[in-house]
């Protein structure tokens, strides 16, 4: 099994109060860069922080991990924009980061990215050896959830989003997509059948690099799964109105299937997308890594639901012994939840 993850940013992340994707602006931009560092390494390794929220709620890259500890799948990561550097080998889109979606043009290389990401997944398996033919795609971009449902409301399809906070600022998201509409001078179904021009408008780079990994890996003939909540429910959007049609599988977690507004199973329904949805039963765990998630912090990203979908029947109590595990390696504590002073002691400079 191959987990690909997407790693990238935009400045639609920046906008206060739409992401929990790092507690302030100025650790966000190193939040892909230290979630691909800890999914290949188990711990950033270059990268000045580690990504945890004020009450102590770790990234979705912590839980991936420690299934791919427990279980074993083969990671790769592609560099869909980063705005920093990360240890972490990767693939190399040459993507530029995402710029704010209330600017007219959001992505101005979305088509080049979707173009070479198409030619690297055509290229898997590289290997004549390998016989894998199945991947896991995730991603991890601060702020995609409001550049997803930007994109989704420019194809017109009436997907609903969730959000890494326990409140979703749905409002708020809504606003900054009505005025990104307005500066592309888009309406809302403009970009229907034409979703690159979505997201050059309204949305980012890391749709184009999961889009276009996953068109090309499907034409080969390879067995797709978005692993991710309702930002791979856009770039399942994006691939239909981009006319692919192969079987899609879309991987979530417990977490986004309970967010309210969210309706996993119409967006399926309407693209044609087998839904997964796994529970990791956090409540049998009293850290607070697993408290948060139950909390509503978080949810998914980092190809957690599609790592979570991976571990056999009876195994998910190891994982949550190695999510104890991995958060104590990150600096989590698990005895009770940490302030924002003691948080910020522990991200670095």
């Amino acid at each position: 099994m191959r987990v690909i993850l997407a790693a990238g940013t935009t400045e639609t992340g920046l906008i206060d109060g739409i992401s929990a994707a790092g507690a302030a602006p100025d650790v966000m931009a190193h939040t892909p860069a230290a979630d691909a560092e800890i999914l290949v390494y188990g711990e950033p390794a270059m990268a000045p922080v580690t990504p945890v929220s004020p009450t102590g709620c770790p990234t979705p890259a912590a839980i991936t991990r420690a299934v791919r500890e427990v279980v074993g799948f083969d990671a790769t990561v592609v560099d869909a924009g980063l705005a920093k550097p990360t240890a972490a080998p990767t693939v190399d889109l040459e993507a530029a980061p995402g710029t704010d979606i209330r600017e007219p043009v959001a992505v101005p290389d979305a088509e080049s990215i979707f173009e070479c990401a198409r030619e690297y997944g055509a290229s898997l398996p590289d290997d004549e050896n390998e016989d894998e033919d199945e991947m896991l795609i995730g991603e991890t971009i601060p702020g995609g959830t409001t550049t997803a449902l930007g994109v989704s409301t420019a194809l017109g399809e009436p997907i609903s989003v969730s959000s890494s906070l326990p409140a979703n600022p749905l409002e708020r998201k809504r606003a900054v997509v009505e005025r990104g509409l307005e500066a592309s001078d888009i309406e809302p179904g403009d970009c229907a059948g034409n979703p690159l021009q979505a997201i050059r408008a309204v949305g980012d780079p890391v749709q184009a690099a999961v889009a276009g990994v996953a068109a090309g890996a499907l034409e080969c003939g390879t067995r797709v799964t978005l692993a991710g909540g309702t930002q791979l429910v856009a770039v399942a959007a994006v691939l239909r109105h981009a006319d692919v049609t192969g079987p899609l599988r879309l991987a979530t977690t417990s977490f986004v299937a309970a967010d309210d507004g969210v309706d996993l199973q119409g967006a399926g329904n309407r693209l044609d997308l087998d839904i997964t949805v796994t529970d990791p039963r956090f409540e049998r765990s009293d850290h607070v890594s697993m408290a948060r998630y139950r909390a509503g912090e978080a949810k998914e990203g980092v190809a957690m639901g599609g790592a979570l979908s991976l571990v056999p029947e009876g195994r998910m109590g190891e994982v949550r012994e190695r999510i104890e595990t991995v958060c104590a390696r990150l600096g989590v504590d698990g005895d009770r939840e940490r302030t924002d002073l003691e948080t910020e002691a522990t991200r670095g400079p």
